[in-house]
């Protein structure tokens, strides 16, 4: 029998989180991560990422990321491995296609990945890496890379990220807003997306939502925050172990620590021949594979030049109203003398005017041209959809609307000749879309991040377009009303 739903308040932020166990140590639990990964009898396979939008490689640095999926290229990849990091991204954008297409999508690149694998003797663990507000394909795409690899001993569900305030206490997943409140991610914007909507907030009735039938109550389990801080790892490899065939494990964190105990605890499981599939965050990626933050990327870093020759490009195309209100502080700090604004009207763009589409094109061409002029003027120029959300009448229809909109934007950005100072990329279809067809880059390596939480990419292969210029992969839910200005602000 499904669990019966329950409404789970709002909570004050600070004091929900001080009313926990004391966190543990991060650096101990840190130093038991490497110790790990770095002892040749500890059995630890590498980490390949399928993430479904370019976001995912957010908490990381120096670890490539691959928007192709050929066996020769993943080959390649699986090769470099013992010498550049312990795994890499596989960028698969698949959150922006319709269930269909993206099992399809899945299903080649889990077969593909799996004769690179065979072929390099190279054993490896998979993770599906999504959104931290619960969007996308689940279970689908683990259904689909089951069917590939074989079924694991357990799945691993970890939607926790620190620096996204997205917190699960109690099994309860919750979306940090404003100052000190967390909301259940079932009363968030985020569950009424048109296409990935959602009811439950306790991740095991999440589960049960997305997979009805699928799993007995005792199948569900969870590493609780208790678990974490009071046993610690070896707690939580006590608990791996003895999982029920089959289960589903809900991971609960609340600080950057937790995840790290937790994957301590779980290195030691796979250690002992335990083999997981997950479905997580950013944060879990980052903390598995031993890769420890470092402060944002500076423009002194970066080398940009000065003085300036052209102006930085942004563009914009999350409607999530974090990225509004944040390009609406970007237009009134950075003001008409600094930042030249261009707006495309999505009714006009999806409105039908027969087979060659020319009045979109007629669109596209127009901003390209006044893009170029600002950017050789040497302005900082934002290229954005207009604010008013247009959906279609269903989910599917709402994803053919957003397929249309990101398209232009390509579009735009394959017409600007004009090299830009940086590139900046507002929200996860928007920025795949523009790395692979806007910028034509097939591998990129993660320099870092240009903000908490805001990856930065830098792609050097001559093929693609614009070498070398910074590329700002900026997620559109991540940061606070100010974080887009003043990244532009710092790298003017």
């Amino acid at each position: 029998m499904p669990r019966e739903q329950q409404d789970y308040p709002t909570l004050p932020r600070s004091s929900t989180l001080s009313s926990l166990p004391p966190e543990p140590s991060l650096t101990t639990a840190q130093d038991q991560i490497s110790s790990i990964l770095t002892d040749p009898n500890s059995k630890i396979n590498k980490l390949i990422i399928l993430d479904d939008d370019p976001t995912g490689t957010q908490t990381c640095h120096d670890i490539s990321v691959l928007t192709v999926w050929d066996v020769p290229s993943l080959t390649t990849e699986l090769r470099k491995l013992p010498t550049e990091s312990r795994g890499f991204f596989i960028l698969t954008n698949s959150r922006a296609l319709p269930p269909s297409e993206a099992e399809t999508l899945i299903r080649t690149i889990c077969e593909n990945v799996l004769q690179a694998a065979r072929t390099t003797n190279e054993p490896i663990d998979i993770v599906l890496r999504s959104d931290s507000t619960l969007r996308g394909h689940f279970p689908l795409e683990v259904d689909v890379t089951q069917s590939v690899f074989g079924a694991p001993d357990a799945v691993i569900l970890a939607p926790f990220f620190f620096q996204g305030g997205r917190f699960t206490i109690d099994d309860v997943h919750y979306v940090a807003e404003g100052e000190d409140l967390l909301v259940p991610a079932g009363k968030t914007q985020f569950a009424r997306d048109a296409t990935f909507g959602y009811g439950s907030s306790n991740l095991r009735d999440y589960v049960e939502e997305k997979a009805p039938g699928r799993f007995a109550a005792e199948q569900i389990c969870s590493i609780t925050i208790e678990d974490v801080r009071t046993g610690g790892a070896e707690k939580v490899k006590e608990k791996l172990v003895s999982l029920p065939k089959g289960a589903i494990v809900v991971v609960n964190a609340a600080a950057e620590a937790d995840m790290a105990v937790f994957v301590a605890g779980l290195l030691q499981a796979e250690s002992a021949g335990k083999r997981f599939l997950y479905r997580t965050g950013a944060a879990f990626v980052s903390t598995r594979l031993g890769i420890r933050s470092k402060l944002p990327i500076s423009a002194a870093e970066l080398d940009l030049p000065n003085p300036r020759q052209t102006g930085g490009l942004i563009i914009a195309g999350s409607y999530v109203p974090k990225t509004t209100a944040q390009l609406n502080t970007l237009i009134s700090r950075r003001g008409e003398k600094n930042l030249s604004v261009l707006e495309i009207n999505v009714e006009d763009l999806v409105r039908e005017d027969g087979k060659d589409n020319k009045h979109a094109t007629e669109i596209v061409t127009k901003i390209v041209q006044e893009a170029e002029s600002h950017l050789r003027a040497g302005r900082d120029t934002l290229v954005m959809t207009s604010r008013k959300l247009i959906t279609g009448s269903d989910g599917l229809s709402s994803l053919a609307v957003g397929t249309k909109v990101a398209e232009a934007l390509v579009d735009v950005l394959k017409g600007i000749e004009v090299r830009p100072r940086y590139i900046i990329a507002k929200g996860g279809i928007t920025s795949s879309d523009a790395a692979t067809k806007g910028l034509n880059i097939k591998r990129a390596w993660i320099v870092g991040q240009a903000a908490p939480g805001v990856p930065l990419w830098r792609c050097d292969e001559p093929t693609s377009r614009h070498v070398g210029v910074p590329y700002v992969v900026f997620p559109g839910n991540v940061g606070s009303e100010s974080t887009l200005a003043e990244l532009v602000e710092a790298w003017y």
